[in-house]
C-alpha cells in the first residue's frame, strides 16, 4: 500500500489537470462532478468534518463556469477540480473499502489543493459575501 506524501498529493493533482480542464467547460460536468462529491462525502462521515470547505469550492466551481466569478488563474481553478476527480476517481492509493485508511489518500489530495486553491478561495467568499447583500 502506498503512503500519500505532500509530493505524491500534488503529483495526482497534476496527473488530472487536463482531465480537469475538460470538465471545467461545461456546466453539466462540473455539477455531475459535485454530485459525485457530494455523494462520496455523504456516505464517509470522517470526510464531513475533514471537507467542511466543500461547499464553498462547489460554489466557487459553479459560479467560475458560469462566469460570474471568474477572477481565479486557471491553475488554481484546475487544481481544484483535479482533486475533486481524485475524490471520486475508483482507483485510489489506499483503497476506499477500508475503513478509516481508505479516505486518507483522499484527504491528502483534498487538503493540499485546499493549500493551493486557500488564498483564492477566501478572496472568493469574500466576493460572494460582497455581491450576495
Amino acid at each position: 500500500m502506498e503512503t500519500v506524501n505532500l509530493d505524491k498529493a500534488k503529483e495526482i493533482i497534476d496527473q488530472r489537470l487536463d482531465q480537469a480542464k475538460e470538465v471545467l467547460e461545461s456546466n453539466e460536468q462540473v455539477n455531475d462532478l459535485i454530485e459525485k462529491v457530494q455523494a462520496k462525502i455523504d456516505s464517509v462521515p470522517v470526510l464531513k468534518d475533514a471537507l467542511n470547505d466543500a461547499k464553498d469550492v462547489f460554489s466557487l466551481l459553479k459560479s467560475y463556469v458560469n462566469k460570474e466569478y471568474t477572477d481565479i488563474s486557471p491553475k488554481v481553478i484546475g487544481s481544484m477540480v483535479s482533486a475533486l476527480l481524485y475524490l471520486v476517481t475508483k482507483k485510489d492509493l489506499i483503497p476506499d473499502n477500508i475503513p478509516l485508511l481508505g479516505v486518507v489518500d483522499d484527504l491528502a489530495v483534498f487538503g493540499v489543493a485546499l493549500k493551493i486553491i486557500g488564498p483564492e478561495l477566501d478572496t472568493y467568499r469574500e466576493w460572494k459575501k460582497d455581491h450576495s447583500a
